[in-house]
């Protein structure tokens, strides 16, 4: 298995790389995945008008700690916009070019898709919805009631993700970064994944509540229970979120 590893890192060198599609100035890839039509959207308080308590950032990056039990308390709609604004929010669009967002990522690529499995969010149903990052709205993905329960034994029934507020959990539309940088697209999104969830962590604090990491899943179930295939889209990162217990 160490030389799966190795064999990696060695033929996603640059020098081992091909001219991906923009050196052949082929049609770039869409800035976000399609909405369907008829999708039933959600609007979300718009970013500039969200009030979240002032947080010192050293306190809230000394504070970051893992939280895997959360109190009863609902997030609010607010609180829920303004941790997917500071994971994906947009605040520039370049049209059929790039995004720039409040996260890094290689090249402005931005190749994560994030779905949230919400569990105890005010006004919203318990389901699996899609965040358009490009229009700062949710999208109803799913309102199946079994789809916690799916998601959870994907997991390796991790109980935090039917106990929390919401699970963040990003998927990523390769050909976005692929389009740029060939194989080593692979290497970049897990830096990038890191870089969403940091904020995720950071963003929490402010508003009371804790987040837990997820990279422990089967893949090829994840990825069944949410519709993707596993290879032009693919989960690669998720995270729960939740109130904090009271001391």
């Amino acid at each position: 298995m160490d030389g799966d590893g190795k064999e990696f890192m060695e033929k996603t060198r640059h020098h081992n790389l091909g001219q991906p599609d923009q050196g052949q100035k082929l049609v770039p890839p869409p800035l976000q995945l399609e909405v369907p039509v008829g999708a039933e959207l959600v609007e979300l308080p718009a970013a500039e008008q969200i009030v979240v308590p002032v947080m010192d950032l050293r306190k809230a990056i000394e504070s970051r700690a893992t939280v895997r039990k959360y109190h009863d308390e609902p997030l609010s709609m607010d609180e829920l916009a303004y941790l997917l604004w500071c994971t994906q929010g947009v605040k520039k669009i370049i049209p059929d070019r790039v995004t720039f967002r409040n996260v890094p990522s290689a090249g402005a690529r931005h190749p994560f898709e994030t779905y949230i499995l919400i569990n105890n969010i005010t006004g919203l149903k318990p389901g699996l919805y899609r965040y358009l990052a490009l229009e700062h709205k949710l999208m109803i993905v799913s309102l199946e009631a079994a789809l916690a329960e799916q998601i959870a034994q994907s997991a390796f029934n991790q109980p935090h993700i039917k106990q929390s507020a919401a699970t963040f959990i990003w998927s990523a539309v390769i050909w976005r970064m692929k389009s740029r940088y060939g194989a080593r697209s692979y290497r970049y999104i897990h830096l990038d994944a890191g870089h969403i969830c940091q904020n995720l962590y950071l963003a929490a604090e402010s508003i009371g509540s804790g987040v837990c990491a997820v990279g422990a899943f089967d893949d090829d179930s994840i990825n069944a229970v949410l519709g993707f295939d596993g290879e032009e889209q693919f989960v690669v990162y998720m995270a729960t979120v939740g109130k904090k217990e009271h001391a």
